[in-house]
């Protein structure tokens, strides 16, 4: 251990700078350390730290890259996207680091599961197939062999020049992971004039388009008296004999509820489209 002239030392007081010479690896900025008395308990507390560490960040999930978190989100299996961050030097390491935590939200969280400063390498992707993480490297490079493990492990490794692509990247990922905002669109406004019970086709309310209009794919509420009768989707839409894909306002056309046949004249249907509008962080 030296000081910041270069003599050699045994000790170092609070708020001194050393240099030390003998570390097994590179430790990462804001990193404590701590000093025993005997050796052989310094090592074995360690050892047990980091198989701890080790552990509760090797969990089998399948891999996935940024694009197809979509899908993830779709089946609901994904709040949480793990990342494990490669960079040059320590201070952009610590830069990225503290950008990145300010994106995670209650709803959707960002976990660095490892971090350190050099290449990215075997033992990277390893963890990254085991733990289902992504991972991210700023002006590092990534060496053949651990090019060849992420093929066929399918992990997925970025790397960037610019802190601002890489923040922008992971941003618009962890947007995805929000629910979006349903809006509901007024399509039209369709009044019940008569009822038929057919013997092949069911109930078919004979009706008229009031307004706007009414399409095959909406979404439809039937109102009765002012009170909420039936909500659900169109079976069938019909004008004359032939199906129709929509029937414009002031002309009349055949509709058919899905799972619902307790039509009367003078039911209100309203159609409307579902619009999911995306959330920003």
């Amino acid at each position: 251990m030296f000081n910041e002239y270069g003599k050699h030392i045994l000790e170092a007081l609070p708020a001194s700078p050393v240099e030390i010479l003998g570390l097994s690896g590179l430790p990462e900025a804001g990193e404590k350390f701590f000093a025993l008395s005997d050796e052989k308990k310094a090592k074995e507390l360690a050892q047990k730290r980091k198989d701890e560490l080790r552990e509760r960040a090797l969990k089998p999930i399948k891999m996935m890259s940024l694009e197809e978190l979509s899908d993830q989100i779709k089946e609901g299996k994904i709040k949480e996207l793990k990342l494990i961050l490669k960079a040059d030097v320590g201070g952009s390491l610590e830069a990225i680091n503290e950008t990145l935590k300010k994106l995670t939200t209650t709803e959707v969280r960002l976990n660095i599961i490892h971090q350190g400063i050099g290449a990215i390498n075997v033992s990277d992707v390893i963890l990254a197939e085991a733990s289902g993480a992504i991972i991210l490297g700023f002006h590092v490079e990534t060496d053949e062999r651990s090019k060849e493990e992420a093929n066929k492990t399918g992990v997925d490794i970025r790397t960037y020049n610019v802190i601002y692509e890489l923040v922008n990247d992971i941003k618009t990922a962890l947007e995805g992971l929000l629910e979006p905002r349903l809006k509901k669109i007024f399509l039209g406004r369709v009044i019940v004039r008569q009822v038929f019970k057919l013997t092949k086709a069911g109930v078919i309310a004979g009706c008229y388009v009031e307004k706007g209009k009414v399409t095959r794919s909406a979404k439809i509420t039937l109102v009765r008296n002012g009170a909420l009768v039936y909500e659900g989707s169109i079976q069938s839409l019909k004008r004359f004999k032939d199906d129709v894909r929509e029937v414009s306002e002031g002309m009349e056309c055949g509709v058919s509820l899905m799972n619902f046949s307790d039509l009367m004249a003078g039911d209100i249907i309203e159609a409307y489209d579902i619009e999911k509008i995306a959330r920003k962080l």
